[in-house]
């Protein structure tokens, strides 16, 4: 058996000083950077009473608003509905990396797990998704801060240099040796890397939701806002959804609602909500800008199980900030999405340690946000889909973390499935199989801490996965990251 070696951050975790660390967080709001700002929208006034819709979209994150968009875009005539329990893109379109990437599967690997047949066209699929995306943003002037110019995934341990170069056999990724990748972004931890020139821009999340819904807004699309679904049945040819204050009558249902409870009580079981949670530097000076290099605007990312993502953006006064997140994943007993579980000041203490061991000359700076929210985690790490109710019904979810160019795809295979037609779409075995649902609990806590424990182990053994995950991955619920 292989000896267990501590790897970087396990260093970072022991030899960063407390103190620089608290200092910090000391004064960093726990709200979203990408949501804390003055240009985001007021809210669209609740439903009272009953509405018809011709397809009515519950969920005003980007799955419900990609729906919206793209049935007027099909139908300009269509008299389309969105309701959204709080407000537009409030949760995890308001709370992502902005990482839009052009994987339809969570990665090529486990993609070729659960798809092996199917794995080539869906990488056709999600580059055709990606440009059509990049497309809308330009047809509608969209301000969503977007640009595309890659992703750089580094080595962080010795074993990882040979899965960089592996990386970098695909089309369009090149191979960085440990000289060339501290030249894009400088780091003492990075010692190769693979930048992948074209399968991931950057967008301001929330900007993202917002300017979806004014365009859907501008293509006649109907908006109520804190007006949350709580039933769903059939009702002489149509379908019913009440609300607390109302209901509405549609021809066609749309549901996207993400990690939230599904109306469609047979799907939450495929459902865990697992808590992710980011870093957003204050602006940073030049010189401390200088010492790193990250004069491209890439996203970053490193090659452990427990991965962390980095990125830059640019802020409303033109400073440049890191935004830096990951490595923990948390899972609460219960399957409960509470508020309370955004915040969590063991894994900010963490990711900061893991921030300034990474970027020694960036130590001082501080934090100016930190916060957390639930991820619809599914157990093939990537959407699936339903038709219910004699074809009137879809509904989409599990993303898994990598939803924000996935749920414009995801969208238009819901109109496709609701349009009745047999569709390129609809065939896929993406979208005619679904994922092993979680056992109920106790089980699923114990078996996300099992599995995590395991791929904690394959990080700390040059990530040599265990019988365990191996296992995990013959029948369906295990992931290579």
């Amino acid at each position: 058996m292989s000896t267990r070696h501590q790897i970087t951050f396990d260093r970072h975790e022991a030899e960063v000083p407390s103190a620089l660390i608290a200092e910090s967080l000391k004064n960093a709001k726990h709200t979203s950077y990408w949501l804390d700002n003055e240009d985001r929208p007021q809210p669209q006034a609740s439903l009272h009473g009953s509405i018809t819709a011709e397809l009515l979209i519950v969920g005003g994150g980007y799955t419900g608003l990609w729906t919206a968009l793209q049935a007027k875009e099909r139908d300009p005539q269509r008299h389309v509905v969105l309701i959204e329990g709080q407000r537009i893109g409030w949760a995890a379109s308001g709370r992502n990396g902005g990482f839009c990437e052009a994987s339809l599967v969570h990665g090529e690997a486990n993609g070729d797990n659960h798809l092996p047949k199917e794995n080539a066209l869906l990488a056709e699929l999600g580059a055709q998704n990606l440009d059509e995306f990049e497309a809308t943003v330009l047809k509608y002037s969209m301000d969503v801060d977007f640009i595309r110019e890659g992703a750089l995934s580094v080595a962080t341990e010795a074993h990882q240099v040979a899965w960089a170069a592996e990386e970098a056999e695909a089309s369009g990724v090149d191979y960085l040796d440990e000289h060339q990748v501290k030249t894009v972004i400088n780091s003492p931890d990075f010692l190769a890397g693979a930048l992948d020139n074209k399968s991931t821009a950057l967008v301001h999340p929330a900007k993202l939701a917002w300017e979806l819904a004014r365009v859907c807004r501008e293509l006649g699309v109907e908006f109520y806002e804190h007006t949350q679904a709580v039933e769903i049945s059939d009702a002489a040819g149509k379908v019913k959804i009440l609300t607390a204050d109302g209901q509405i009558l549609a021809d066609r249902v749309a549901l996207a609602t993400n990690v939230f409870p599904s109306l469609l009580k047979r799907h939450r079981a495929r459902i865990i909500p697992v808590y992710d949670y980011a870093l957003m530097t204050e602006p940073l000076t030049e010189e401390q800008r200088a010492a790193i290099g990250w004069d491209r605007m890439v996203g970053l990312a490193d090659m452990n199980n427990r991965f962390h993502y980095s990125r830059p953006t640019i802020d409303a006064d033109g400073n440049f900030r890191i935004l830096y997140g990951g490595y923990d994943a948390v899972y609460h007993l219960g399957r409960k999405v509470r508020s309370s579980y955004d915040s969590n000041q063991a894994t900010f203490d963490k990711l900061a340690a893991h921030f300034f061991g990474s970027f020694p000359q960036l130590a001082g700076v501080k934090f100016s946000h930190a916060w957390g929210g639930a991820i619809d985690t599914c157990s093939r790490f990537f959407s699936f889909f339903d038709l219910t109710h004699g074809g009137k019904v879809a509904y989409c979810a599990g993303f898994t973390g990598l939803g924000v160019g996935a749920s414009r795809f995801g969208a238009k295979v819901m109109l496709d499935l609701l349009s009745g037609e047999k569709t390129e779409l609809t065939e896929l075995e993406l979208v005619r199989t679904k994922p092993i649902p979680f056992p109920p609990e106790p089980a699923a806590w114990l078996g996300v801490k099992i599995m995590t424990d395991h791929l904690v182990k394959a990080d700390h053994n040059e990530g040599q996965r265990s019988a365990f995950l191996k296992l995990m991955d013959k029948i369906g619920m295990g992931f290579d990251s």
